[in-house]
Order: C-alpha cells, then structure tokens, then sequence
C-alpha cells in the first residue's frame, strides 16, 4: 500500500480516539446540564464534581498528542569521520534500497537494528533520520548478513514507515494513556477505601467487636466503567497498526532481499535468532558474573566478550543446531512483527538468486578500532555505579565470583558455628571444627543454629534433620570449597564451553561434556558422606589434605 493511503489509514485510526473521546465527554456533559436543570443544587454541585473527576482522565490522554514521542533511548553516535566504513556501507545500501541515508548512526547494546525519523506535522513531512545498529550483531553476523539487516531498515524508510509511524505512535500514546489513567485513578480509590476498611475494623477490634474484612469490590466502579470504551478502542487500534506492522515488516523483508540476497537474508534472520539466546546467556553467565563482588569485565568485554562465547567449538555447535530450529512462536493479532519461522519460510520459498553465503569477514570488521568503541559504547550504557566497579581479566573474575558466593553461601553455616562457640575463624578452621563436632555426634547441634523455616521451627526428631539437611549441606559444602582454596590451591576455572568449575591443581578437567568436574565430583560425595546420618568425615579430610 502506498504512503497517501496508509497515512489516511492512520489519521483515521487517531481521529477514531477523538470521537470516542468527544462522545463520553459529550454524555458527561449532558449529565450536568441534565442535573442542574431536574435535580437540587447540591446533587448537581455532586454530579458535576464527579463528572469533571471522570472527565480529566480523558482530557489527560487526549493532551498526550502534544507529548514527546521521540526516540530517546541511549546509544553511541559514531561519526563519519570516525568509521568511514561503516557510513559508506550503510550509504551504498541506502542507494541500492533507493531511500534517503540516516542523519545519524547510532550503537547500542541490543541484539536489534532499527530505525526512526523525527518527521514533521504529524509525520507528514520526512524529518532527521537515525539508524540504530546493536554491537551484538556486529559480532555474530557476517558482512552479507548485516547488510541484509540494514537494507531491511532502510526498507523502512523507503515504504514510509517511520514517517507513518509517528501518527500511528501518538494514537496509540494517546489511547492507551487514557486507560492507564483512569486505572491510576481506580487504584487511588481502592486504595483508600481499604486503608478505611482496615482502620474501622481495627477500631471494631479494639472494642472487643467481630471485624468486618476489606471488601473493594465496587470501589472504583464508576472509572472501570469510564474506561471500557477506550479499553475497546485499544484493543481495535491495536490490532489494525500492529496488523499493519506486520505488513511493513514482510515488506521490508522483501527489500532486504532484494538488495543483499535472498541467502544473506535468510540466514541473517537465523542468526539473529541464535544470538538473541546466546546474547542473553552470556550477559547473565559471563558479563554479569562479577556484579555481587562488584567486578565487571576488561574494559570493552562487557558486550564485546561475546565473541568469546560465538568463537568456543563447543558452543558454535550447540548453536548450529538452534538455528536449524526456529522458534515456533503462536501469531497474536496484537504482534507487530510476524513470526521469525514464517518470515524465513517465505523468504526461502523465493527464487535462488545466484547470491549465495560464501565466506565473508565478520561484521564488527566494518568498525574501525573496534575494541575502542566497544569500551566507549561502555560508558554511554553502564550505569555510573557499574562504571565504578573494579575490573578484572576473565580468568581472574571467575575465581573472584564464584569465591564471592561461596563465601555467602557458607555465611548460615559459619555464623551457627560461631553461635554454637566453635568457630576458628579461617575457612579451613571451621570446617575441621565442623568436621570434629560430626565426629563427636555433635553435627545437628550446630546445625539446629541454622536458619529455619516456620515449619522447620516447629519440626521435633527426624522431621527437624529432614527440614535442615539441604541447608545444612549446601553450607557445607561451599565452606569446604572455601577450605579447598584455602589449603589446597583450588580455583574456579572459566570456560566459555560449560559453566565455571571448581579445580583442583592437576585435576582432570571435564572436557566442555557438561558433566561436574573430578573435584566437584569427589567434593560433593565426601560432603554428603560427613553430613548423613551416621557422619563418615574421613573422604572429606583426605580432600583437604591433597
């Protein structure tokens, strides 16, 4: 569909919100002069108070046109003069995709590309144009495959989206913040009457007298009530753009192939899909790994460290296999986007066009210096408390992490021991300390100092041992990591294969399988041996005597 259509569409649909808006201020209205003409002044001074109550909720989503829906989220501008490459590439694909270039280029932290435009009257008028390219996509896709990504944005400048897509905006802000008010308003109601309720019945208390409850139920009716025409009109609103949306992303699709192949699309989409889940993984196992003991990452690894993670053998496999499978995700009427499985299907059903995925250079290869953009890019999207953190090589930050959380899972377990007046202080110390005290039958004394449950509380006998043995174990058992450092020279191994594992020097290393390392395998059957029933401390002394 051509702009002028989609544009009328749009005007439409934003007019429609006025209409709906102009017919209930229109009734509230009427409601007033209805009262001041038939009812006594006092229930017509109330009416109107109430209607001007339900009235502004309206009036509040209707001024949201006048608000500011630009793109406001945080990025790194890179100029041209600082990467030269990557504006040339993006300027000969805007040719070939025959649409105006961006104004800006902009890097986030996203496994996303996308584009905006901050288009005049409406979006009537084109405006200045951005691109926003995620660093993750930079490091996992190819050269072919990002510019595919590109032209599938520029697509959208060239269809009009961006343009269409403030009036589209702005309808929808308008829309659904009048909802949001009116259930603003609804929970301000509820609010108070159960802070009333709650305080009668706790003066009918104190009087010796049966409370009544908190009952709500048809508080805040009158804004419910207020609020289902324009919850319909979202729901309408909603599916007619994101219906629209859908269209727009097939269409640009369509671009993409066009002008880098239907091969480099299709394949483009794939890996976008795996590194969505790879991206993921490695912000909360890696890049994350050190937040609790206030340690990020080498300066420019907080995103750039991926690449670590795509390079591994072991995960590239793993990963080949996700991108044979697409997620198969359920079409909602309200998804702007169709599903990526039906969008590869389609554009694979096209005709070879002799463009195939030959070998290419990495795409973070278009950024110049691309280790120093990666560090900037840090600074623009950290918090300052998380600029502030200590950074630390990667092998470094894996032993301090996980020495971290052993140190507070053994935390329970140390303080009972302290409390039961056995505590040596040294990790080492206490354990021997706990190790004598299974020796001498004393074990679930020192654990009954441990934290408990209501339920554990209550427990007596057999069922007070089952309630404390997890807690007990686990405490155990990071402790005795803790004396293994301490004593024998262990550490927590990074891999960019399998989670961090604890070692002990000379051990044998697991091989990426999966499987617990030799010492994690040898440390949790001595634990399990010196907290069961009958205690048998001896495998754990010979692990801390290595």
């Amino acid at each position: 569909m051509s702009a002028s259509p989609r544009a009328l569409r749009a005007l439409v649909l934003l007019a429609g919100f006025y209409l709906v808006a102009l017919v209930v201020l229109g009734v509230l209205v009427g409601t007033d002069v209805a009262a001041w003409v038939w009812a006594p002044a006092p229930v017509a001074v109330k009416v109107t108070v109430i209607s001007a109550l339900l009235g502004l909720p309206v009036l509040r989503g209707a001024f949201a046109l006048g608000a500011s829906s630009g793109d406001e989220r945080e990025a790194l501008p890179v100029t041209e003069a600082g990467q030269p490459e990557l504006w040339g590439t993006v300027r000969w694909l805007a040719e070939r995709s025959g649409t105006r270039p961006p104004d800006e280029i902009l890097l986030t932290g996203e496994v996303n590309a996308a584009v905006s435009e901050d288009a005049r009257l409406l979006g009537l008028l084109p405006g200045r144009r951005r691109l926003y390219l995620g660093v993750p996509l930079l490091s996992g896709l190819s050269e072919p495959q990002l510019h595919s990504v590109i032209a599938h944005e520029l697509g959208h400048y060239g269809n009009a989206d961006t343009r269409l897509a403030g009036i589209t905006r702005r309808g929808r802000d308008c829309v659904l913040r009048t909802v949001a008010a009116f259930q603003e308003q609804e929970r301000k109601r509820i609010g108070k009457e159960r802070s009333r309720q709650e305080k009668a019945d706790a003066k009918r208390l104190r009087k010796g007298r049966k409370a009544k409850g908190v009952d709500t139920g048809r508080t805040g009716l009158r804004y419910r009530l207020m609020a289902r025409p324009f919850q319909a009109y979202a729901r309408f609103y909603l599916r007619v753009t994101s219906g629209v949306g859908r269209q727009q992303e097939l269409a640009a699709d369509r671009m993409a192939v066009r002008v880098a192949g239907r091969d480099a699309t299709a394949s483009a989409l794939r890996e976008t899909a795996v590194l969505d889940a790879a991206h993921d993984f490695y912000q909360s196992r890696y890049a994350m790994l050190g937040v609790e003991a206030g340690l990020l990452p080498p300066r420019g690894e907080v995103f750039g460290g991926l690449r670590h993670l795509l390079a591994d053998p072991r995960r590239r496999s793993a990963l080949a296999e996700l991108r044979g499978e697409l997620p198969a995700d359920e079409e909602s009427p309200y998804d702007s986007h169709p599903p990526v499985a039906e969008r590869v299907r389609l554009i694979e059903a096209q005709p070879d066009d002799g463009r195939g995925t030959d070998p290419a250079r990495p795409a973070l290869a278009l950024l110049r210096d691309a280790e120093r953009v990666l560090a900037e890019l840090e600074d623009v999207l950290l918090t300052p408390e998380a600029l502030a953190m200590e950074r630390a090589a990667w092998p470094e930050l894996a032993h301090r992490a996980m020495h971290a959380r052993a140190t507070a899972g053994a935390g329970p377990l140390r303080t009972a021991l302290a409390t039961a007046g056995i505590a040596a202080g040294s990790a080492s110390g206490d354990l021997a300390a706990l190790l004598d005290s299974a020796d001498a039958e004393r074990l679930w004394l020192v654990a009954g100092h441990l934290p408990k449950s209501p339920d554990a509380a209550r427990a007596t006998g057999r069922a007070a041992r089952e309630f404390l043995r997890p807690a007990l174990e686990a405490g155990t058992y990071r402790l005795a990591e803790l004396a293994l450092v301490e004593r024998a020279g262990a550490y927590w191994e990074l891999s960019w294969s399998e989670r961090v594992r604890l070692r002990l020097p000379g051990a044998a290393y697991s091989g990426g399988t999966g499987e617990p390392s030799e010492t994690e395998e040898a440390l949790s059957a001595a634990v399990r041996a010196a907290t069961a029933d009958v205690p048998d401390t001896a495998p754990l002394r010979a692990l801390l005597a290595c």
